[in-house]
Formats: C-alpha cells, structure tokens, sequence
C-alpha cells in the first residue's frame, strides 16, 4: 500500500510538470494551427539558465537571495526567449505554408539543442537546489520531496489563473475570438500578433515554472532532456483534445500516472517499455476518438 501510494504521487507530480509544457502546445495550435516543436527545447534552455544564474548571482548576492532572484531572471528570460522565437521564426511566415512553418520550428528546436550543446559541451550538468521544494518528508512510510506533494496543488492554481484570464478578460476574449476565426478577427480590428506574442509568453512561462519543478526532481540537465517531456507534453495536448486546456492537463496527469505504474510492473526491463507505452496508449486513444478525450470535431463549410 505504502509503494501504490509513493508511486501514485509521483505519477501525479510528473503529470502536472508534463501539463504545465501541455498548455503551451495546446494553446498555439488552438491559435496558429502550429505544433512548436521548439517548445520542449525553451523548457531545456530554462533548465540551463537556472544553473548558469545561480552560479553567476552566487558571486554577488548573500545566499538568502540567490534562488528568488535566479527563478525570477528564469521566468523573466524564458518568456523573453518564447517571445523573441515568435517574432524571429514564426511571424515572418504567417502567410507562408504549414508545412514551412513547421519546418521552422524544427529548425529552432535543433538550434537550441546545438546551442546547448555548445556551450555544456553537451556534459550533464545539476540543476541548483531549491528550498523547501528540495527537502523531503515522510508519506506513507515513503521519503518525498516537498515537490511531489506541491505539483498538483500548483498546476491546478495556475490553470485556474489561465482560465479566469482567458475566459474573463479583453486579452482572453481576443485569443478565444482568434483561435474561432483568425481571418475575421483580423477583420474586425483585433491584434493578431500581440495576441499571438500573449500566447508564446504565457507559455513559455508555464514552460519555465515546470522546469524549476521538473529539475527539482530530476536534477541532471543535458541539451537533449526537453525532447522526451516536450514530446510527452505533446502526447497528452492530443490526448486530451489539441486546444483543449482542460484536456492537455488530464491527459497530463494521466499519462504521468500510468508511466510510473509501468515502471512498476514485475518484470524484469519494464521500465524499458515506459516511453513507448506513452505513445501505444495515445495511439488507442486515438483509435477511439479521433479529435481526442475532449476534442471537438470540426465541421468544414463548403
């Protein structure tokens, strides 16, 4: 009972941490029609940051201040760098092609991983420790980081904060109103690119927040580590519904529940079989339910 119950929380942990990078998938395709590929790398990158800052603000700040100042500069830099990729490789081809605005989310997501790779010298490197999120605690029998326990309660609060500013704001009825019908809001006066630059920051924030609790947990940080969450995270926005919010953070927690029972199986390289389980189970999904768990299916005018 005490293994089901360590186990379970885990698997919720790591769900919310998936959901937080979810969010940023689901709310770009549900404007730009656009799958960031890059956004897996912005989570890596903010992953980074935190390790340079904390050693470059160690040399000049008393310690009480070093990790707020580095979470706040992380948070503050990765929504820079989610912006600055937007107008760099996505606003110039707002007319173009799909398929070339997929390319070049492509081509920015290998760009930050050679980058990264270039700077580390692609060497794992260990991601600071945050206080209070780092100590653990006793549940169930079972030693836990205070960060399992405070995933869920913090991704729940911050989609709610979404939710509100999306359903109850000028800002919020601008992206629901571009997402419906991007040529007619173009028409009728709204902003598109600030709309989309709102949606990039926003996600990249949230990418930013699920790497201080992702690395917290998982403290080894190498230039490729964005790829397996992103394409989780990517998993779980199809799963639930692409542009869907609601349904990218249930299929969040649910895959990041079921890959830790796997984990768990008696036999002997289940652990193996975690990653491609991930994707067997979204390919069932999919089978089932085409537009996803809470995806709505569109209806094309001829």
């Amino acid at each position: 009972m005490e293994f089901f119950i360590s186990t379970l929380l885990f698997g919720i942990s790591v769900g919310g941490q998936y959901a937080l990078i979810a969010i940023g998938y689901t709310m770009v395709y549900g404007i730009l029609r656009l799958i960031n590929f890059a956004h897996g790398d912005v989570f890596m990158v903010a992953g980074l940051m935190g390790i340079y800052l904390n050693t470059f603000l160690a040399a000049y700040l008393p310690p009480a201040l070093v990790i707020p100042v580095m979470l706040l500069l992380v948070l503050v830099l990765t929504v820079a760098l989610g912006f600055c990729i937007e107008r760099v490789a996505y606003k110039p081809l707002r007319t173009a092609p799909r398929m070339s605005v997929m390319i070049s989310a492509i081509g920015v997501s290998y760009l930050l991983q050679n980058s990264a790779t270039y700077i580390t010298g692609g060497q794992p490197m260990i991601y600071p420790s945050i206080p209070f999120l780092s100590d653990t605690i006793t549940v169930a029998g079972t030693s836990i980081k205070w960060v399992v326990i405070l995933t869920p309660f913090l991704v729940v609060a911050l989609v709610i904060l979404l939710t509100q500013l999306i359903n109850h704001t000028k800002v919020g009825m601008a992206m629901r109103s571009v997402a419906k019908d991007f040529e007619t809001s173009q028409l009728m006066g709204i902003k598109i690119n600030s709309v989309i630059s709102t949606t990039f920051i926003i996600g990249s924030a949230l990418a930013a927040v699920g790497s201080m609790l992702y690395f917290t947990t998982y403290s080894s940080v190498v230039p490729t580590v964005g790829s397996m969450p992103g394409l989780k995270a990517f998993v779980a926005a199809v799963f639930g519904g692409i542009g869907s919010i609601p349904g990218a953070v249930i299929g969040a927690f649910l895959i990041g529940i079921c890959e830790n029972f796997v984990k768990i199986l008696p036999f002997e390289g289940a652990t193996t079989f975690v990653d491609a389980f991930t994707f067997a189970l979204l390919i069932i999904i999919l089978v089932f339910k085409p537009t996803g768990l809470f995806g709505e299916k569109a209806t094309d005018k001829v």
